[in-house]
C-alpha cells in the first residue's frame, strides 16, 4: 500500500502548511478542461430486474423530480446580515468567536467584520456545493456512458437531471439571495478532476456516489440543522432526499462488483477512498475567505476552525462516507488499512452509523411529510 506522501503529498495529515500551499492558480478561468480516459459501453441487455434494488431506486427517482424554479419560494426575502446574525442568536451565541482573541488577528475585529466573515462563509460554503454539484453532473452522464447495467444507466441518467436542477438551485440563491460566489477550492478541483480522468467506471462511482456525495449529504445536514433561513432550509431539504438516493446507487451498485475484486484492486479502491477524504476535509479550511478579509490564513485557520463548532462539523462531515465503505468491504481488507487511516483521521466512529443503503427511504418520506404540510 503507498505511503501518505505518494497519496497526498505529505507525510501527516494536519499538516497545515502542506495543506495551504495547494492553491488554484486559474481562478479567472471560464471554463476547465479534463481528459476523460474511459470507454462509453453499450449493453444489449435491455432486460430491466436483474438487480431489483436499482430498479427499485429508479422507480423512486422518477416519482421524485422537483422543479427548480416552481417548487421553491423564491419570493422570500434573504438579508444575509440579518441571516447570519438570527444564526448565531439559535445557537446561543453572541458572535463568531468561540476562542480567546488576545494576541490573535481577530484582537480588534469589530462586530462588522465578525458580521461580514459570517456572510463569507456562507458564500464560500453555498459556492463549494454549487461546484461540487457540477462535479457530479459530469461524473454521473460518465455513470451513464460507462456502466455495463442497463438498470444502472437508467437510473444514473435519472441523476443527471438532480445534478443539473442543484447547480441550477445553488446558483441562483448564491446570485439572488446572497452576495456572488466564489471560485472552486483548489482540494476540490483537484479531486474532481482525478475523479473524471480515471478510466475505471466504478472509480466514478467511489470518488463521487460514495466519497463526494456522501460528504455532501451529511454538509447539507449539518447547514439545514444550523441555518435559520427558511428558503434555504427548504432548498437543501429538497436536496438531500436526492442526494440519498445519489449515495444509495453508489452503495447498492458497487457492493455487488467489489465482492469480486482482488486484494490488489481493492487496496486501490482504499487508497482513492483515503485520498479523497483528505482532500474533502482539507477543502473545508475556508482559506479563500480569510484571504478576502485579509487575516493571515494560518493564524486564522489555528483559532476559528479549532473551535467547538468547527471540529465538530469537520467530523460530522465524515458521518455518511465511514458506514458506507464499511458496508462496501473496503474498512478492512487489507490489514485494515482504510480503517488505520480513519482512525488517523479521528472519524472511524462513525463506522456502526446506518449506511446511506438503508437510509434514504427516511428521506424520501420525510421530504413527502414535509411537501404536504407546505
Amino acid at each position: 500500500m503507498s505511503t501518505n506522501e505518494e497519496l497526498i503529498g505529505r507525510g501527516e495529515v494536519d499538516d497545515l502548511e502542506a495543506i495551504l500551499s495547494v492553491v488554484n492558480t486559474d481562478v479567472d478561468e471560464a471554463l476547465h478542461a479534463v481528459r476523460d480516459n474511459a470507454e462509453s459501453i453499450f449493453t444489449w441487455d435491455y432486460e430491466k430486474g436483474a438487480r431489483p434494488a436499482l430498479n427499485k431506486l429508479y422507480e423512486k427517482a422518477k416519482g421524485a423530480q422537483w422543479n427548480g424554479e416552481t417548487d421553491l419560494p423564491w419570493d422570500t426575502p434573504v438579508d444575509p446580515y440579518e441571516v447570519v446574525v438570527n444564526n448565531f442568536v439559535s445557537q446561543g451565541q453572541s458572535g463568531v468567536a468561540e476562542f480567546d482573541v488576545a494576541g490573535t488577528p481577530f484582537e480588534k475585529w469589530s462586530d462588522e467584520q465578525w458580521l461580514e466573515f459570517g456572510v463569507q462563509s456562507d458564500n464560500w460554503a453555498l459556492s463549494q456545493f454549487m461546484h461540487g454539484e457540477q462535479g457530479a453532473l459530469l461524473c454521473t452522464a460518465k455513470i451513464v456512458e460507462t456502466v455495463p447495467w442497463i438498470d444502472a444507466k437508467y437510473y444514473a441518467a435519472t441523476q443527471v437531471m438532480d445534478e443539473a436542477r442543484h447547480v441550477e438551485v445553488f446558483a441562483k440563491y448564491l446570485d439572488e439571495k446572497l452576495t456572488g460566489h466564489y471560485p472552486i477550492n483548489a482540494h476540490l478541483k483537484l479531486l474532481l478532476d482525478d475523479i473524471v480522468a480515471d478510466s475505471r467506471w466504478d472509480m466514478t462511482y467511489l470518488g463521487m456516489q460514495i466519497m463526494v456525495e456522501g460528504l455532501a449529504l451529511a454538509a447539507f445536514g449539518f447547514m439545514h440543522m444550523m441555518t435559520t433561513e427558511p428558503l434555504l432550509k427548504q432548498l437543501l431539504r429538497y436536496v438531500m432526499s436526492d442526494e440519498a438516493r445519489h449515495v444509495a446507487f453508489g452503495v447498492l451498485s458497487l457492493q455487488e462488483f467489489y465482492t469480486e475484486l482482488t486484494d490488489k484492486e481493492i487496496g486501490e479502491r482504499q487508497e482513492f477512498a483515503f485520498e479523497a477524504a483528505v482532500r474533502m476535509r482539507d477543502r473545508f479550511l475556508q482559506q479563500e475567505v480569510w484571504e478576502r478579509m485579509g487575516v493571515p490564513v494560518k493564524d486564522a485557520i489555528e483559532g476559528v476552525m479549532r473551535t467547538p463548532t468547527r471540529q465538530m462539523f469537520q467530523m460530522m462531515i465524515f458521518s455518511k462516507i465511514v458506514p458506507n465503505t464499511k458496508k462496501l468491504g473496503l474498512l478492512d481488507r487489507n490489514g485494515q488499512w482504510l480503517r488505520r487511516r480513519f482512525e488517523e483521521l479521528g472519524v472511524i466512529q462513525f463506522e456502526d452509523w446506518v449506511d446511506t443503503g438503508e437510509e434514504y427511504e427516511a428521506f424520501a418520506l420525510q421530504e413527502l411529510a414535509e411537501r404536504a404540510s407546505a
